[in-house]
Order: structure tokens, then C-alpha cells, then sequence
């Protein structure tokens, strides 16, 4: 038996991944089997709500366990999967995965990786007992002509666009199918997670610093952008026609709401998580960059 897992953390650098096997495998399956269904009127699954932590997915490799689907996802005490809403048997796994001498401690990608992950943990539970859902009304006027049209279904196929696309791509509105990032088509990939280092590898990309906009839209072309979890991770945002940003945490669905479920007239004043640094905006001239 042999579990390959995943945590849903990231929004533009591929996610940690993890690989157990045996008796550490069925210890997991144990911990993590279904307990109690969730009632109706209890938040979904998490991985269409948030920047940062969106749970932990986790992939039975060779013998499935009897009750488990094949891949699955565990996220704030709750099991999630085909015809799985249920709370978990052990609800302080998660809190032991993040411990320091838990499993989360494997990842050498991050310093104090264990730490940034128990309060991201910390973070879901709260907006799990808090999260009110809002309906949105979308203003009727068109305010930037030359951007991308907010086509959601569109990159949230559940498959190859939705997967193999992350942030950067759905903010350039380009699609490449690797999981882009900032620089690496020009040999010029940023070297560490801040602004000082991802703005001009996005600039090699052949993206247009505009640090005065002032969420203003350009004349030509469409604005992004750039905010920084420093240490950790990149994200970016695009602006709409409507006036509205959306954005793509990462492998998971296009959203138009921040992590307060709120429409995003400005990226600097929504709710990013820990993505608290706002870099710059940037304005994307279309078919004139080139990103992998």
C-alpha cells in the first residue's frame, strides 16, 4: 500500500508533494476514513474558496483501501471524494501532518514549512466556521474594453486547462499546459519568492511594469497583478471588462471573489490570505509575451 499526497497550498509554484508507503500509509487511511456526514448547510469542498491552504489530496497508489476512493481530498476535519461529505475519524490529523515532526516537515521547499502550513490550517478552520455565501451582481458596464472576457467554465474543465494552468497563466490569459512561471520561457526564472525577483522575471516575459496605474486599465492590453506570500509563493490577478479582478489559485477553479467571498474591485485591498504583499500591476500587451 502506498499513498502519494498532495498539499493544496500554492497558487503559481507547483504544490509539495509526498510519498509514503506501508504501515505509515494504513495509519493515515485509518485516521482520515470517513466518520459523521456533514449536513446540507455545511461549507463544500474548500479547494474553490481560498488563497492558501486548500487541503490535502490524497492519492491511493496499487491497492485502493475498502471505503476510500482512489483520490481524495481531506481538508479542516472534513473528507471529501466521490459520495464523501463527511467529518474525518481523527480530526487533529491535519494538525499533526503539520507538526514538526509531522509529515509536512519532508518539504524542504520552504523554510519553517510546518509552521506556515499549521497556521494556514488554522486559517480554513476559521473561514469554514465564518464563510457566509453572497450572490454577486456584476456591474453592467463594460469599463475595460481590451480585456479578456471572464469565461470560467472555460478553464474550469476538471481536467487538462484546469490542472496544468495556474494563476499566471489565467492572468496573462495564456494558456500553456506547464504550469507556468515567471521567466522561465526566457531563461530568466526568478530566484526567490518576493517582488525584487518575480517582477523582472515576468518583465523577461515581455510583461509591462506599470507601477502607477493605479487599477486604472490601459489603453492596449490588460492589467495584472503581482502580490507575494513572502518566502512562499507567488499569485496574480487579472482585470475584467466589468471593472471586476478574477484570479486562479493554482490548479483549482477561475473565481471572481476574494477570500472573504467578495467581489475584488482592487486586489490591493481584498482578502489574500498570506499573500499580504502587494507587488506592482503590470499590463499584458496580447500575443506579444511568451511564458512556459
Amino acid at each position: 500500500m502506498a499513498l502519494h499526497i498532495t498539499i493544496d497550498i500554492f497558487s503559481g509554484r507547483p504544490n509539495p508533494v509526498i510519498d509514503v508507503s506501508g504501515k505509515e500509509a494504513s495509519r493515515i487511511l485509518e485516521r482520515v476514513k470517513p466518520s459523521q456526514r456533514l449536513r446540507p448547510g455545511d461549507m463544500g469542498a474548500p479547494e474553490e474558496l481560498v488563497l492558501g491552504y486548500r487541503g490535502i489530496i490524497i492519492e491511493q497508489v496499487g491497492t485502493i483501501s475498502r471505503g476510500l476512493p482512489k483520490v481524495f481530498r481531506v481538508a479542516a476535519g472534513s473528507i471529501y471524494g466521490p459520495k464523501l461529505f463527511h467529518s474525518i475519524a481523527d480530526p487533529d490529523f491535519e494538525g499533526d501532518f503539520s507538526s514538526a515532526r509531522g509529515l509536512a516537515a519532508r518539504f524542504k521547499g520552504v523554510s519553517g514549512f510546518p509552521a506556515i502550513l499549521k497556521e494556514e490550517i488554522d486559517r480554513l478552520h476559521q473561514i469554514r466556521e465564518h464563510h457566509k455565501h453572497h450572490h454577486h451582481r456584476w456591474a453592467g458596464k463594460e469599463r475595460c474594453h481590451c480585456a479578456p472576457l471572464y469565461e470560467p467554465a472555460w478553464w474550469n474543465d476538471a481536467g487538462q486547462k484546469q490542472f496544468n494552468n495556474n494563476c499566471y497563466n489565467y492572468a496573462t490569459n495564456y494558456r500553456t499546459d506547464t504550469f507556468a512561471q515567471p521567466g522561465r520561457a526566457n531563461a530568466a526564472m526568478y530566484t526567490s519568492l518576493s517582488c525584487a525577483s518575480v517582477r523582472p522575471a515576468a518583465v523577461a516575459d515581455d510583461l509591462i511594469s506599470a507601477p502607477g496605474a493605479n487599477n486604472k486599465c490601459p489603453k492596449e492590453g490588460h492589467l495584472v497583478a503581482l502580490v507575494i506570500w513572502p518566502g512562499v509563493d507567488f499569485h496574480w490577478y487579472r482585470k475584467g471588462r466589468n471593472g471586476y479582478w478574477s484570479h486562479k489559485p493554482g490548479a483549482t477553479p477561475v473565481r471572481s471573489v476574494d477570500n472573504s467571498n467578495h467581489l475584488i474591485p482592487d486586489p490591493r485591498t481584498a482578502n489574500r490570505g498570506g499573500y499580504t504583499v502587494f507587488c506592482t500591476f503590470m499590463v499584458v500587451m496580447h500575443g506579444h509575451i511568451k511564458i512556459n
